[in-house]
């Protein structure tokens, strides 16, 4: 079975209004276009073998099944070959961090985990299957997620609030043997690296020349600053509310202590805007406003990667006063710093040698994979390449593959 990328509507049409007719209500696709595309939802669940005569059935369910499930219960790593198991994907929430909406709960999810599921098919070739858990204590997620393994070959954490997800993600890796991958920490990462890593060609220089600023220090952040030390960074310094995370603070989480440990070589104190004077690189993963003085103090031919959505931390045009590479999280704007560039290249690329987990040397070669895409295109107003270009996936899945066997943890 696969994970169809259309609406099934003729199987809705039927029902359209009528929740709201019930109530006497307009429907809601009538003021929003948005409303009337996810009608019905996004996303069906289609055969891939016919089911047209007895000789078919037979095949396809009793008795000819039975022979499958013998087989695979005598050898059970056929299941790999003789189910969908190797090439699809649970997409998994607890509905505490969608989006910029917020803990708004398992239901209020599945929009999101539907469109997440059709961008696994449409831009990796790899199916994947929306799961809204009604439940947020950890003990509880990990144990529910483990027990629904044996049907996927891979765990996307999606939209669970920070700082359980870290732990949530760590516990499942350890338990599970499949690649488990919490996409609003990594996937961020992985493309962030890959503009930057562009922005600092297009400059001639490298990442060991550039001193970098994150404001946030929530999932994404901490991906971000972990992956940037793992690609050599001169060196990168994160802020919270409270200011910059340095080994000086009593206040922080078990979290911030470990990354207090990695990063700030520099020994910086104090607020973001302060941390931010003489800096090559703003990144912003937190939303709010950074003043515009505080842009304008940065080093000449900074860059400034302002990915809050939908209002960037830093306005473009404010940023291009002063910055020579502006980057956003939004679609209208050069340079989007979006996720869907990583995260099915990368699955796809794991699913296809069977990876035991994603490594860090994995999301390094996403990384420069993606950064390889743009070729001699570069430009200020192109250091990350469309999600729409066609070369994209092909290259992280390859890169990601071949990484899985350099680092023995392919299983074919």
């Amino acid at each position: 079975m696969a994970a169809e990328i259309v609406n099934p509507r003729s199987d809705s049409e039927s029902l359209q209004g009528h929740t709201e007719q019930e109530s006497g209500a307009e429907p809601l696709d009538s003021f929003d276009p948005a409303f009337a595309l996810h009608r019905g939802g996004k996303m069906a669940v289609q055969a891939t073998v016919p089911v047209r005569d007895k000789d078919d059935l037979s095949l396809a369910y009793t008795p000819g099944v039975a022979k499958v499930c013998s087989a695979i219960a005598e050898q059970p790593e056929l299941v790999h070959d003789y189910t969908w198991k190797s090439s699809v994907v649970a997409v998994v929430t607890d509905g505490t961090a969608v989006l910029g909406l917020g803990d708004i709960g398992p239901e209020a999810s599945l929009p999101v985990m539907e469109g997440k599921a059709i961008l696994f098919k449409q831009f990796g070739g790899v199916d994947a299957v929306p799961i809204a858990l009604n439940c947020t204590d950890v003990d509880e997620i990990v144990e529910t997620v483990v027990r629904i393994a044996p049907s996927f070959g891979g765990v996307n954490l999606e939209d669970i609030s920070a700082p359980r997800c870290f732990e949530i993600e760590r516990r499942l890796q350890e338990r599970l043997d499949i690649p488990v991958f919490h996409d609003d920490q990594h996937g961020t990462a992985v493309v962030t690296l890959a503009a930057l890593r562009n922005a600092a060609r297009l400059s001639g220089r490298t990442l060991g020349d550039l001193r970098a600023v994150i404001s946030g220090a929530g999932a994404a952040g901490v991906a971000i600053a972990r992956m940037l030390v793992e690609a050599g960074i001169g060196d990168v310094a994160v802020a919270d509310r409270k200011g910059v995370v340095s080994r000086d603070r009593g206040d922080l989480t078990p979290i911030k202590r470990e990354l207090a440990s990695f990063t700030n070589k520099a020994g910086l104190s104090g607020t973001l805007e302060a941390a931010l004077a003489g800096a090559d690189v703003f990144i912003g993963v937190s939303g709010g406003t950074v003043p515009e003085p505080a842009v304008a103090s940065m080093a000449e031919g900074a860059f400034v990667f302002a990915m809050a959505n939908p209002n960037p931390e830093v306005h473009p045009e404010v940023a291009h006063k002063y910055a020579a590479v502006v980057a956003t999280g939004r679609s209208d704007f050069p340079n989007q710093i979006n996720n869907v560039l990583a995260f099915p290249g990368i699955f796809a690329g794991a699913l296809q040698v069977r990876a035991s987990r994603i490594t860090e040397g994995m999301k390094l070669a996403a990384a420069e994979a993606l950064a390889s895409v743009v070729g001699d295109d570069l430009a200020a107003d192109y250091v990350i390449p469309s999600p729409f270009d066609e070369r994209v996936a092909p290259a992280v899945t390859a890169a990601v593959a071949a990484a899985a066997r350099a680092e023995g943890v392919a299983r074919r």
